[in-house]
């Protein structure tokens, strides 16, 4: 590997960064990172970073206002530190759902993300499973989106569950739900749901056969675990057997995992592009070895395409 990679890790899941410089053989670079009396961050890259090709790992995940702004102070750190190129790598992207004028007077605050983190002089994004993908279009510059699908469908495999269906537990993960269903080889159904507020729903009524079946709800993101709880109780009143569950991003709050903890779901599948990705009935999924291979050919100016095959 050639000189000047350099691996700094935000507060918000260090982890993470940790795992991925292993995996890389690298050590993380120093940095000190600390916080005022008032609130405000203070950072300060403790090594020289002149000429280096800089990649910042931090999530946007919640304190997510906290989170972003470090990053953003980070980021403003490395540019006046003359480092090459500055690749921010986003496990989680947060703010991802306000993609869209949904309602009067809104903001699209995941375009305004984006404007920021280039504002302040990232060059090149690196994220996972980005909750709508048209995100990639709010940036000009490279965005690689790599897809958690292979690492949770790897688990699912080794689970050797027959008689399998593949839910949606709203419309909105139709394709993610296909993409699923024909990977697996398994049949898909969809759950169709009536959002009561941020964090209740109402699952509607069942498109497709679960009766008898071994059913696997996927979705990209889960934080109060609403939709997939409220999609469970209605997949048993349609006659299903066992129910498992795979996200990308389990962002779980109290509410959240006390859901999971309480629901017909047997099994919560969830990467750890989050720190929140734990409780009870939840299997925690390592993507620091897909990161840190995207890094890699990053780095070297590699091919990344492959990665962003779910049949793998």
């Amino acid at each position: 590997m050639k000189n000047g990679l350099k691996i700094l890790s935000g507060t918000a899941h260090p982890t993470i960064a940790h795992s991925i410089c292993e995996n890389l053989g690298v050590a993380p670079c120093a940095v000190t990172l600390d916080t005022f009396p008032d609130g405000e961050t203070f950072v300060q890259i403790n090594e020289n970073i002149r000429g280096s090709d800089v990649f910042i790992v931090q999530p946007t995940c919640p304190p997510t206002n906290q989170n972003l702004m470090e990053l953003l102070i980070m980021v403003d750190a490395v540019r006046r530190a003359s480092a090459h190129r500055i690749t921010a790598v986003l496990p989680f992207f947060g703010y991802a759902r306000q993609d869209r004028k949904d309602r009067p007077r809104v903001p699209i605050t995941a375009k305004l993300v984006a404007n920021l983190l280039v504002a302040a002089g990232v060059q090149r994004v690196l994220t996972v499973d980005l909750h709508a993908g048209q995100i990639q279009g709010f940036f000009d510059i490279p965005v690689d989106h790599l897809y958690a699908a292979p690492v949770l469908i790897k688990a699912i495999r080794e689970r050797e569950i027959g008689d399998l269906v593949v839910v949606s537990p709203d419309v909105g993960g139709i394709k993610m739900t296909h993409s699923y269903a024909k990977t697996l080889g398994a049949p898909m159904a969809i759950v169709a749901k009536n959002r009561v507020s941020a964090d209740e729903v109402e699952a509607m009524s069942m498109i497709g056969d679960v009766k008898g079946k071994n059913v696997l709800l996927v979705d990209d993101l889960t934080e109060t675990a609403g939709t997939l709880t409220a999609a469970a109780k209605l997949l048993l009143e349609y006659g299903a057997k066992a129910i498992y569950a795979g996200v990308t991003h389990g962002v779980l709050g109290e509410k959240g995992r006390d859901r999971i903890a309480n629901s017909p779901i047997l099994e919560l599948f969830a990467t750890n592009s989050a720190p929140q990705a734990h409780g009870p009935k939840v299997t925690t999924l390592d993507i620091a070895p897909l990161l840190s291979e995207a890094i890699k050919r990053i780095h070297e100016d590699e091919s990344v395409t492959s990665l962003f095959d779910i049949r793998n």
